[in-house]
């Protein structure tokens, strides 16, 4: 279950999702399998061999990416949600969500 985001921040991931950019949008999250989790990034892009290429530079494995309607995405949790965003220049993401 996904909140703290705004229609217009999913309308804006969506589209540069869709135009085959990397894409970053950080929510509060609740899913029962992973309770100590509060947070997630999903990192998209339609463009698969980009967001393979992308995710390689940070260890992510292939597997890992949902194939989800039109919006394959990496979901990023934890340590490692905070040090992509960091290292991403994404700042405002760590603070705005207390990670």
């Amino acid at each position: 279950m996904a909140f703290g985001i705004r229609k217009q921040e999913l309308e804006q991931w969506k589209e540069k999702v869709k135009n085959g950019e990397i894409a970053f949008l950080t929510h509060f999250w609740y899913d029962a399998r992973f309770p100590h989790y509060t947070t997630v990034t999903k990192v998209g892009c339609s463009d698969l061999e980009k967001l393979l290429a992308w995710g390689a530079k940070y260890n992510l494995r292939p597997e890992w990416i949902h194939k989800r309607d039109s919006f394959p995405h990496f979901d990023l949790l934890g340590e490692k949600q905070k040090e992509i965003l960091r290292k991403e220049g994404l700042d405002e993401h760590v603070k705005r969500f207390r990670l």
